[in-house]
C-alpha cells in the first residue's frame, strides 16, 4: 500500500454509485444522501456526469441563501463542471487534488463511464490501513518473526 498505488485499488469494493438528476429537487437529493447515508450525489442527465451535489451545496447554496429547498432543482445549486480522475490517478494525486480544491467527494471515470466515486473518507481509512501494514512489517522485521 503506497501512495503511487493507483485508485482503481480503492474502487474494488464495488459499492453502488449513487445519482440524481439535475432536475429533481434539493429536498429528494437531500433526502437520498440520507437514506444512502452519504455526503453526495453525482448528477446525472443522458447517461452522461453533469454536475456533483453535496451536503456542503445544501448547506451554502440553500439554506443560508434563504431558498427553498423543495422548489430548487438540483441544477441550480449543483457543483459544475466536476473535477474527476482516472483509475490511473494515484491515490497520493487524488489526496492533492481534494486538498487544493477542497472538495470530499472525487468522482472516477473512465472515459465518459462512471466507475465509482471516492471520499475523503475513504482515503482516510486507506491511510490508516496502509500505516498499520507498515507498523506490522517494522515490527515483524524487529523481533526477527515472521508475518
Amino acid at each position: 500500500m503506497q501512495l503511487t498505488d493507483s485508485i482503481s485499488s480503492l474502487l474494488k469494493q464495488n459499492r453502488p454509485i449513487h445519482s440524481i438528476s439535475p432536475s429533481d429537487s434539493v429536498f429528494d437529493s437531500i433526502a437520498v444522501m440520507a437514506e444512502k447515508q452519504v455526503g453526495a450525489l453525482l448528477v446525472i442527465a443522458d447517461d452522461k456526469l453533469v454536475g456533483i451535489i453535496s451536503e456542503r451545496d445544501y448547506a451554502r447554496k440553500v439554506i443560508l441563501q434563504g431558498r427553498s429547498s423543495k422548489t430548487t432543482p438540483v441544477a441550480e445549486i449543483m457543483s459544475s463542471p466536476v473535477i474527476y480522475v482516472s483509475p490511473a490517478h494515484t491515490i497520493g494525486e487524488c489526496m492533492e487534488i481534494m486538498t487544493d480544491q477542497r472538495i470530499r467527494h472525487l468522482p472516477v471515470l473512465r472515459g465518459d463511464q462512471i466507475t465509482g466515486v471516492i471520499s475523503i473518507g475513504d482515503l482516510v481509512n486507506w491511510t490508516i490501513s496502509s500505516q498499520r501494514e507498515t507498523i506490522r512489517h517494522l515490527e515483524s522485521y524487529i523481533t526477527g518473526t515472521p508475518r
